[in-house]
């Protein structure tokens, strides 16, 4: 029916069809209260204060006692 190039033609069209009916802004008819804002930026706020948490405890207090070892070897 299509030669090669009509194929390509064809299956590009429905490729981009099939992006923008995915990626087609419409209306959410959401709304986010002030107690449900409040409670998703707490918690991003203690994702990441955990994230730095974890660095500290895994990084700085192991460098913190082998510093500590070395100036009482003096």
């Amino acid at each position: 029916m299509f030669n090669q190039y009509g194929s390509h033609y064809m299956k590009t069209s429905i490729y981009i069809l099939i992006g923008w009916l995915i990626f087609y802004p419409t209306v959410a008819s959401a709304y986010i209260g002030p107690g449900l804002g409040a409670g998703a930026l707490a918690s991003v706020v203690g994702i990441l204060a955990g994230f730095f948490m974890l660095i500290i405890g895994v990084v700085w207090y192991p460098i913190k006692r082998v510093i500590k070892y070395f100036k009482g070897k003096k």
